[in-house]
């Protein structure tokens, strides 16, 4: 069973860096002045597997125009994480 929670603990791991990425890639446009490719295969990749998550996190982690569903998204994986491992 251990094996199991390693992997999960691994997964969760690695989706926080893709969490991250989808974070540094927003700041793109704000240094470049032009939007991002919505159609550009990895700008795709980030907005399809990040969205399901910040989705309904940003509809309570919102403050003024300040979006902090990333934020708290990267914190509960890493709790989730510690918690896991932790048991295996």
């Amino acid at each position: 069973m251990s094996d199991a929670l390693v992997v999960i603990g691994s997964a969760i791991q690695i989706y926080s860096f893709v969490l991250l990425a989808r974070v540094l890639m927003s700041w793109v446009p704000m240094f470049t002045n032009r939007p991002l490719d919505p159609y550009n295969p990895l700008v795709k990749f980030l907005l399809d597997v990040t969205e399901p998550v910040l989705a309904p996190l940003r509809q309570v982690c919102v403050v003024g125009m300040i979006d902090l569903s990333p934020l708290v998204a990267l914190i509960g994986l890493q709790i989730l994480s510690g918690i896991i491992l932790g048991a295996a």
